[in-house]
C-alpha cells in the first residue's frame, strides 16, 4: 500500500502572498517618508538613501555569491533594510560610515544568522544602535531644514527637552516633519500614512504601533505633568518611524496579539526610562533591540493553549 504520508517542516498552509510581496507593501508604505525627507533635506537626502539601499543589495548580493548560496536580493528584504537604516540617519552623516551601517545590518545581523527569518533581532536598529555609539556625533546632531533647503546642523529636539529648553519650532511643524532630525522620523504624518496603508493591506496589526506610541505619550504626561511637553516628547525622536515600522518586523517581534501588546508597552517603557533617566535622550532604537531578545519568551508566556491541552 503506498504511504502517502508527506512530513516537511512549517509552514504548511500557503497563502498568494509572498516575502517579495509583503516588501514591496513595505517599501510602498515608507515611500511618502522618503519623498517628505528629501523635499526638506535636498538632494543629500536622495544620496543618503539611495547608497544605502544599493550598499545593502550589494553585500548581500556578495555574500551569497562567496557562500555559494542562492541569491536572495529578489525578495527586496536587502531594499527594506536600507531604505529603512537610511531614513533613521541623518543627511548630514559621511556616505562611509552609511556604507558601514549596511555592512553590519545586512552581513553581521542578516547574512551571518543564516538570512532572512534567521536574524535575531532587526537589521536596521541594530546597525543603528552601533552607528549610535561608534558615530555618536555625527548620528545625534540634528539636521534641520534651512531656507535655503540646505542642512544646518543643531541639538536634537529631544536633547533640548531633556535640558529644559525650548524646542523653537510648533507641534504642527513637528507633526508635519519641518524640524531636526534623521531623514524619515521627522514627519509624523508621512509616517501615518504608511501606518494606515500597512493595516489596511494587512501586513501589520494595530496592536504594537499603538501601545508604544500611547506608553510613551502617557508616560511623558505623567512625569512632565503637561499635555504640550508630552506632545513633543511623542513627536520628537524615532518613535513613530520605530514604532511602526521597525517594531513591527515579522521575524524579531511576537506573532500571537497579546505578545504585540507586551512588546509595545515594554518598547515604551525601557523608551521612556532611557529617556528620562538615561544619559541619551533617545531610547527608541535600544528599547527595540532590547525587547527582540525577549520574543521568544513573549510568544511563550503569550500563546494560546489548545482546548483539553496540557502544559508542556
Amino acid at each position: 500500500m503506498e504511504n502517502n504520508l508527506i512530513v516537511s517542516v512549517s509552514p504548511h498552509v500557503f497563502g498568494k502572498r509572498n516575502t517579495t510581496g509583503v516588501m514591496l507593501d513595505v517599501v510602498i508604505a515608507l515611500l511618502p517618508a522618503a519623498i517628505v525627507s528629501v523635499i526638506f533635506f535636498g538632494m543629500r537626502a536622495a544620496l543618503v538613501i539611495g547608497v544605502c539601499v544599493a550598499a545593502c543589495v550589494l553585500f548581500e548580493y556578495l555574500f551569497t555569491a562567496l557562500c555559494k548560496r542562492p541569491t536572495t536580493i529578489g525578495d527586496l528584504s536587502a531594499v527594506v533594510t536600507g531604505l529603512l537604516l537610511a531614513l533613521n540617519i541623518p543627511s548630514t552623516i559621511p556616505l562611509w560610515q552609511a556604507i558601514i551601517g549596511c555592512f553590519i545590518a545586512i552581513v553581521v545581523v542578516k547574512c551571518l544568522f543564516g538570512g532572512l527569518g534567521c536574524n535575531f533581532a532587526n537589521p536596521a536598529i541594530t546597525a543603528r544602535v552601533v552607528m549610535l555609539i561608534a558615530f555618536t556625533g555625527e548620528m545625534t546632531a540634528a539636521v534641520f531644514p534651512g531656507s535655503d533647503v540646505d542642512a544646518v546642523a543643531s541639538a536634537t529636539p529631544l536633547s533640548l527637552l531633556a535640558g529644559g529648553e525650548e524646542v523653537g519650532v510648533s507641534l504642527m511643524d513637528m507633526f508635519l516633519g519641518n524640524r531636526g532630525g534623521a531623514l524619515g522620523e521627522t514627519s509624523a504624518l508621512a509616517l501615518l500614512i504608511g501606518f494606515v496603508y500597512l493595516v489596511a493591506r494587512g501586513i501589520i496589526t494595530w496592536h504594537t504601533p499603538v501601545v508604544f506610541i500611547g506608553t510613551v505619550f502617557l508616560g511623558s504626561l505623567a512625569i512632565t505633568g503637561s499635555l504640550e511637553t508630552a506632545l513633543y516628547y511623542t513627536l520628537s525622536g524615532g518613535l513613530f518611524i520605530g514604532a511602526i515600522f521597525m517594531a513591527t518586523d515579522y521575524v524579531t517581534t511576537p506573532c500571537t496579539s497579546w505578545g504585540k501588546v507586551v512588546f509595545g508597552l515594554g518598547c515604551g517603557i525601557i523608551t521612556l526610562l532611557i529617556r528620562f533617566y538615561g544619559s541619551y535622550p533617545e531610547g527608541v532604537s535600544f528599547s527595540i533591540l532590547f525587547m527582540n531578545i525577549l520574543t521568544p519568551y513573549i510568544e511563550k508566556w503569550t500563546m494560546r493553549k489548545p482546548l483539553g491541552g496540557v502544559k508542556a
